[in-house]
C-alpha cells in the first residue's frame, strides 16, 4: 500500500489527527536542529512534504472530490 493509498483511506478526523502528529514531529525536529542534535536533516523535508500531502487530502475530502 502506497503512502497516498494509506491517506486516501482515512477519514477527515483521522487525517486531522495525522496532521497534528506530524506538526509535533516537525516541531521536535526544528528543536533538534536549533540545538544541533539533529542527525538526519533530510527528515525535516520528509515531514514537511508529508504535511503537505495530508493537507491535500483534507482539502479534497472537504470539497467532496475525493476519488
Amino acid at each position: 500500500m502506497s503512502k497516498n493509498d494509506d491517506l486516501r483511506s482515512k477519514s477527515a478526523e483521522e487525517l486531522n489527527k495525522e496532521l497534528l502528529e506530524l506538526r509535533r514531529a516537525q516541531f521536535g525536529l526544528r528543536m533538534q536542529l536549533a540545538t544541533q542534535s539533529l542527525t538526519k536533516p533530510s527528515e525535516i523535508e520528509r515531514v514537511r512534504r508529508r504535511i503537505a500531502r495530508v493537507h491535500t487530502f483534507i482539502n479534497q475530502k472537504a470539497k467532496g472530490g475525493a476519488k
